[in-house]
């Protein structure tokens, strides 16, 4: 796991999440438990909740989809109080549907003092993570699926703070990540090659700076609709004369949409074409659920999309002492 500061050394974590040589896992799970208690702690509990209580408490999925972040669950848990035993039917990765309980969150009195008020201290922490992870998972699944034989990806527009978070939902999903950060790829963009006055003059200086410092690392190269043709051949005339370290050829915005809600490939499939597997081959701008499809089917490698991290729809779980009365609400609701 690279240089990533966690404590997850749990069964149940099926799917690691991706390395990161900063980034402190277990300090973002501390933030989110501070920034709920404060400096009075969870003042309902303390004045509801008898100290001595002990309780059990269950996962209930509120609506199908794919669950994620059961191991982070648990390391929130084990912050809160190691004594906290939590148990599950599912693992990362699987399907639930609307009405399942699917886990549970329990301790013994003698071993856990103040249980009730530590359970609920953990929930709703656990669920934020688990929600928003499990509506990542949930719509990378459905994305995966359809964009088969290219291979879904992310982007860096993930929640501030919580990169490795969304981008390990993402795996969990069946999804691959894109680069972590703007440390771990070079990723030539429509600003970079503004304003070194064209690609081919960008590429040269991004050859140059990875020799000179002696860096080995993918080097992405983006080719924008405005541009067309031209660039790709630009690119590939340079990559036939020079030694580089160029290994994908994202194709932007060659995806148009239509009045039908369809969207035209063509351009995207002669770019391909052109390319003709020199490089990978990433498609990006305008995927949807509902085009990714058809774009998958361009011969594509890659289709990247922003919406999964940045548009998430956050998967409806619980976590209830009377699952019961839970359900009974929830079927009233038609929410379970």
């Amino acid at each position: 796991m690279g240089g990533v500061e966690t404590r997850i050394s749990f069964e149940s974590m099926v799917i690691k999440p991706p390395s990161h040589p900063t980034y402190d896992l277990t300090a973002i799970i501390k933030l989110a438990l501070s920034e709920d208690v404060g400096d009075q702690g969870d003042v309902t509990c303390m004045a509801t909740i008898p100290d001595d209580m002990e309780v059990e408490a269950h996962f209930l999925a509120k609506e199908d989809g794919i669950i994620a972040g059961i191991a982070l669950a648990e390391t929130v848990f084990n912050e809160v109080d190691p004594s906290l035993k939590v148990e599950w039917s599912q693992k990362d990765g699987d399907y639930v549907h609307k009405g399942l309980k699917f886990g549970k969150v329990h301790g013994k009195k003698f071993e856990a003092e103040g249980l009730a008020h530590k359970i609920v201290r953990a929930e709703r922490v656990v669920l934020n993570f688990m929600q928003r992870m499990s509506g990542i998972a949930t719509q990378t699944k459905a994305m995966a699926d359809a964009a088969h034989p290219a291979l879904i990806l992310e982007t860096r527009k993930t929640a501030p703070g919580l990169r490795l978070v969304d981008k390990w939902a993402v795996l969990i999903g069946g999804g691959r990540n894109h680069r972590m950060g703007l440390y771990d790829m070079v990723l030539i963009k429509d600003n970079h090659i503004s304003i070194a006055e064209g690609v081919t003059n960008a590429l040269k200086s991004v050859d140059s700076y990875l020799e000179k410092r002696n860096l080995r690392m993918e080097v992405e190269c983006l080719c924008i609709e405005t541009r067309t043709m031209e660039e790709i051949k630009d690119v590939l005339e340079y990559a036939s004369k020079t030694k580089t370290s160029l290994t994908r050829i994202m194709l932007d915005n060659m995806v148009i949409p239509l009045d039908n809600s369809d969207v035209d490939v063509s351009m995207l499939k002669e770019a391909v074409e052109l390319i003709n597997g020199k490089f990978e081959t990433e498609a990006s701008g305008n995927v949807t659920l509902e085009t990714v499809h058809e774009i998958g089917q361009s011969g594509v490698t890659y289709i990247s999309s922003g919406a999964l991290t940045h548009s998430v729809k956050a998967l409806d779980i619980s976590l209830k002492i009377d699952t019961e009365l839970a359900l009974e609400v929830g079927r009233r609701t038609k929410r379970a």
